[in-house]
This record gives C-alpha cells, structure tokens and sequence, in this order.
C-alpha cells in the first residue's frame, strides 16, 4: 500500500465498521467500549480499526482519567473530499453535455429519401 496521505485515509475509509465508527463520532467523544457496542467484536477489534483511522489522522485520543474518548478530526475528510471533488466536477460536467444530447432532436433514422 502506498504511503502518501490520501492513500492511508481513503484505505481507512473503505472499511465499513470504521465509516460507522466515524459516523458515531460525528455525533459527539465516545470511548473504545462505547464505540464497541454496536458491533459484534471485541474492544481490542475495535482498538486495532481506531489505530488504523488515528494513523489516517481522521480520530484524535485524549486522556480523561483512565479513559482515552476518541473524537472525529475532520480534517482529512476535507483533504479527501476535495481530491474527489476534481472527479465529481468532471462527471456532472459529462452528465450534463449527455442530457443535453439527449434532450436534442433526434435524427430521423426512417425519414424518406430523395432519390
């Protein structure tokens, strides 16, 4: 797997329990057992997903006694999204010369002709 930084974010994001897991933290700090419950695996699985998206820069631990709640960093959600966003410019672009292709007057495939 490459290193660059875009690789390592959009490779945490492929996995689904860690996009749920991201999806839990946009609501608000959540601790590994917390983050664990709507799963069927272990705290030390879910450990090794939160490595994972804290290597991608896309979670933060703190400490608060002996509990380290994970918070979302947004941040590299907007490195990825503006890198897709290239892409979806690009396709509505195509989308929209295809509408208006279609949109246009058909050529009469059976119209009579001149001979």
């Amino acid at each position: 797997m490459a290193d660059d930084r875009l690789s390592v974010i959009l490779s945490a994001l492929a996995d689904p329990t860690r996009r749920a897991i991201l999806a839990r933290l946009a609501e608000g700090e959540a601790t590994v057992g917390e983050l664990a419950r709507p799963f069927e695996m272990s705290a030390p699985a879910v450990s090794r997903h939160l490595k994972v998206l804290e290597r991608a820069g896309l979670i933060a631990r703190g400490r608060a006694a002996q509990w380290r709640p994970c918070r979302l960093d947004p941040a590299p959600l907007r490195e990825a999204w503006s890198w897709l966003d290239a892409y979806r410019r690009c396709w509505e672009d195509r989308f929209d010369r295809l509408e208006a292709y279609l949109a246009a007057d058909p050529p009469q495939a059976d119209a009579p002709t001149d001979d």
